[in-house]
């Protein structure tokens, strides 16, 4: 038996957000300052750059999370190696070399709390039932999921693609059903939302964060012909076609693979 206090229940603590058993809690404003960092801290509260933090509580169940992210956990709960012996690590360690993700994802299973490390980027919960059942991430953008959801690594349509378009060939696909959360340097409010029925969205760069897996993704000129790109001052476009839907960051740069953590320091 166990009783966390000054956590949920502080008033410095909002929760962000609740989906299945996870839980954002978000620091209104940082106390923790010392007399040289108070300013930066006051500007960084007005500006919306908060310490936030993923609140797991485990009813006997499982969760995978993001390696490295476990800050403390309390109560009957137990952290175990998501690998079966050296050649699934080696495949593994390949896997997330071409993603940006961590090579092994523990799993926690149990009863008790987990509470994961603090991070200045937005915490997305996504209940993969609004994405029939599958979405595809940008690079680095996963933090933690039931472990009852499949994770593949899935290739873009077309070899082509990485090269002309100056992408990672290959991203990280979550499938199944339950709720996942996903770091991201853009919050889930200010983020733009596509849906598209047999219909096509052209990007011109790195602003989609997420899209659902049956789109398919590939890049391609801008216009029929090399010439009629230059002229139109696009070269290639990244193009999501079919049926789904896509989230994308409204200004440049601000997409995962184009931001350095944000996760703070313990």
């Amino acid at each position: 038996m166990f009783q966390v206090n000054n956590l949920q229940d502080n008033d410095d603590i909002r929760i962000a957000d609740a989906k299945a058993g996870m839980k954002v809690i978000e620091y209104m404003s940082d106390l923790s300052v010392m007399p040289d960092t108070a300013i930066r801290a006051y500007y960084c509260s007005r500006m919306n750059v908060r310490k936030r933090q993923l609140v797991i509580n485990l009813q006997n169940n499982e969760y995978t999370t993001s390696a490295g992210a476990m800050q403390w956990s309390v109560g009957d709960v137990e952290a175990v190696a998501d690998v079966k012996g050296v050649g699934d690590f080696f495949g593994k360690a390949i896997k997330g070399s071409i993603t940006s993700e961590s090579t092994v994802k523990p799993k926690y299973k149990g009863t008790g709390m987990l509470v994961l490390e603090p991070t200045y980027k937005h915490i997305l919960l996504e209940d993969l039932s609004t994405w029939n059942g599958g979405i595809v991430l940008d690079d680095g953008l996963f933090l933690a999921c039931e472990s009852n959801i499949q994770q593949k690594v899935v290739m873009r349509s077309n070899l082509s693609s990485a090269v002309l378009g100056k992408e990672g060939l290959f991203n990280l696909s979550l499938i199944g059903n339950g709720v996942v959360a996903l770091e991201s340097p853009v919050p889930r409010e200010e983020l733009v939302e596509v849906e598209l029925q047999n219909d096509v969205l052209r990007i011109d760069g790195n602003f989609a964060v997420a899209w659902s897996k049956e789109l398919q993704f590939t890049v391609e000129k801008s216009t029929k012909s090399l010439i009629g790109s230059a002229i139109a001052g696009e070269g290639f476009v990244n193009v999501y076609r079919g049926t789904g839907k896509v989230l994308m960051a409204p200004v440049k740069d601000l997409t995962v693979a184009s931001v350095n953590s944000l996760r703070t320091n313990k």
